[in-house]
C-alpha cells in the first residue's frame, strides 16, 4: 500500500515535542525516526529512542536538503 500527504496548504506548529516521522524502506521495514523540533532534528537509526539519537541544528538540515 502507498500512501501520499500533499503538505502544500497546511501549516504544522512544532510543539515542544516537535513531528516525529517513522521511516520504512520500500518494502515497509522499519529503518528509523527522524524528529524536527524548532530548533534541531534528529535521526534515531533502527531502535535507538528519541533522544539517544543524532543531532544536527534545523538550518544544517535545510542546508543539506538545499544542496541534495
Amino acid at each position: 500500500m502507498k500512501a501520499r500527504l500533499d503538505l502544500s496548504k497546511v501549516t504544522i506548529n512544532l510543539g515542544n515535542d516537535g513531528l516525529v516521522l517513522h521511516i520504512a524502506d520500500n518494502n515497509g521495514k522499519h529503518v528509523g525516526k527522524l524528529r524536527v523540533g524548532q530548533a534541531t532534528a534528529e535521526w534515531c537509526k533502527g531502535r535507538v529512542a528519541i533522544g539517544n539519537g543524532k543531532r544536527i541544528p534545523v538550518s544544517q538540515l535545510v542546508e543539506i536538503l538545499d544542496n541534495a
